[in-house]
């Protein structure tokens, strides 16, 4: 019984990236790899409420502007300025 416990959790709590989108475009000519975010961060409420995703609210460029900006910057991995997001 605990085991399916523990398995029904697990599911409960990864089906959120296992049903995401892998890249999506996003405007200005940004593209946005989720599945490779989700790999690196493994914590989906850094950037969603909610453990298991969903849309992230208030989401725009503001957002993206410091919230993506701010973890590219604190991992010292990923773009940090304009050309490194905006590629077309």
């Amino acid at each position: 019984m605990k085991k399916m416990i523990i398995a029904v959790l697990a599911v409960t709590v990864f089906a959120g990236s296992a049903f995401a989108a892998d890249v999506m475009e996003l405007k200005k000519g940004v593209t946005f790899n989720h599945k490779a975010h989700a790999d690196t961060v493994k914590d989906c409420k850094k950037c969603h409420e909610k453990a298991e995703g969903g849309k992230i609210e208030g989401f725009g460029k503001d957002f993206a502007h410091k919230k993506c900006k701010e973890c590219h910057v604190e991992m010292k991995k990923g773009p940090a300025s304009c050309k490194g997001c905006h590629t077309k």
